[in-house]
């Protein structure tokens, strides 16, 4: 008899990822010594199921509900994910038919986070304190005046005001006039393995509208363009804040919609608030991959 995986897929603004609950056991094709190769191929949209990436739902470590590693469609491990967290979440709501007002402490590479179930469609993620020192990102960009990572980057002979910030992950935010004609693949290649981020990074073109309103294109590290990227929207909101850009509660629109970031002050957390939903659940045969 051939021996069925079963997998969930969800997206969060579009921002999708495989999901195996390996709470009682897992599989020994998705034991680490199989990892980059099988994420590569599961995330292949013609080739494999298809996503930005893959988690894995596994038993906690030192006392907490759950533990969450997860996996970019080129095979390398990530930090954490804040889209993925969101779908984990409501993976884990769907089990247990939880209620409105649910939270979950889930042990991640970056530390624990805790989502909280909203209402049917919403999760609110405390997303933990940003990194604002170059060391902890990493980053070799200096510590400008505003408090945060700064540099002026030149791309194809343009200047460009930068900055850094560390949601568990590095990010590094480029602002912009105009999203239209930014060249995403092109640039947010080149900048993901720039020099200045010894461990390469997530990129986000930055657009400010209004106070409370920033746009944003995504080149998500290890995935490239996305739809959506949790982390970066908190290290954009907390960026444009510090840069005098943006208020301290605004929302983040990506090409997959709108997340709603807030960080009430520079010694809290930012919270992260945004959809996640199931678009289909199945079984695939890990061993013939």
């Amino acid at each position: 008899m051939t021996l069925m995986n079963k997998f969930f897929k969800y997206q969060g603004l579009g921002n999708d990822f495989i999901i195996f609950d390996c709470r009682d056991e897992v599989p020994r094709a998705l034991l680490p010594e199989n990892h980059s190769t099988l994420m590569k191929t599961l995330c292949d949209r013609h080739f494999g199921i298809g996503a930005d990436g893959v988690i894995l739902v596994l038993p906690p470590k030192d006392g907490n509900d759950s533990r969450m590693r997860i996996f970019n469609s080129d095979g390398s491990e990530a930090e954490m994910c804040g889209n993925g967290i969101r779908c984990m979440a409501k993976y884990l709501s769907h089990c247990d038919s939880s209620l409105p007002g649910t939270s979950w402490n889930i042990e991640t590479k970056a530390g624990v986070i805790t989502p909280l179930l909203v209402d049917s469609s919403s999760i609110s993620v405390n997303m933990g304190l940003p990194l604002l020192e170059s060391r902890d990102i990493p980053t070799t960009f200096p510590i400008g005046s505003y408090g945060l990572p700064q540099d002026i980057l030149i791309l194809d002979g343009q200047e460009f005001q930068a900055a850094s910030v560390g949601m568990g992950n590095p990010h590094l935010m480029i602002y912009v006039d105009d999203l239209e004609n930014i060249p995403i693949s092109r640039w947010g290649a080149m900048l993901e393995c720039h020099a200045s981020f010894p461990a390469n990074t997530n990129v986000h073109f930055v657009q400010s509208i209004t106070k409370t309103l920033l746009k944003a294109l995504v080149w998500e590290r290890g995935s490239g363009p996305t739809l959506a990227c949790g982390t970066g929207a908190c290290a954009i909101l907390v960026a444009s804040c510090l840069l005098g850009l943006s208020s301290s509660k605004a929302d983040i629109e990506l090409p997959g919609g709108r997340l709603k970031i807030n960080w009430p002050n520079f010694k809290s957390p930012v919270i992260m608030t945004g959809p996640a939903e199931l678009v289909y659940e199945g079984s695939i045969n890990l061993n013939t991959l």
